[in-house]
């Protein structure tokens, strides 16, 4: 979920995706270009299971897709 998106803020995206009991699993992890600590704080209270930062890490992003979608 990118946290930057016009019309809607990821965060706020999150949170309507996590108000519908259908998708209450399902594995979000956040992407944005801020870098600081707060940011992912918020976006794991908004319902995310994960933040990385930009630039992306498409190694280290394919691993936590694996991660979170084996636990699901």
């Amino acid at each position: 979920m990118d946290i930057m998106m016009p019309e809607m803020d990821g965060l706020t995206a999150m949170g309507e995706i996590r108000y519908n009991p259908r998708f209450a699993h399902l594995p979000i992890i956040a992407l944005t270009a801020k870098a600081m600590a707060s940011d992912r704080t918020r976006c794991l209270e908004a319902g995310a299971e994960d933040y990385v930062s930009k630039p992306i890490d498409v190694d280290k992003l394919v691993a936590l897709c694996r991660v979170w979608l084996r636990q699901r």
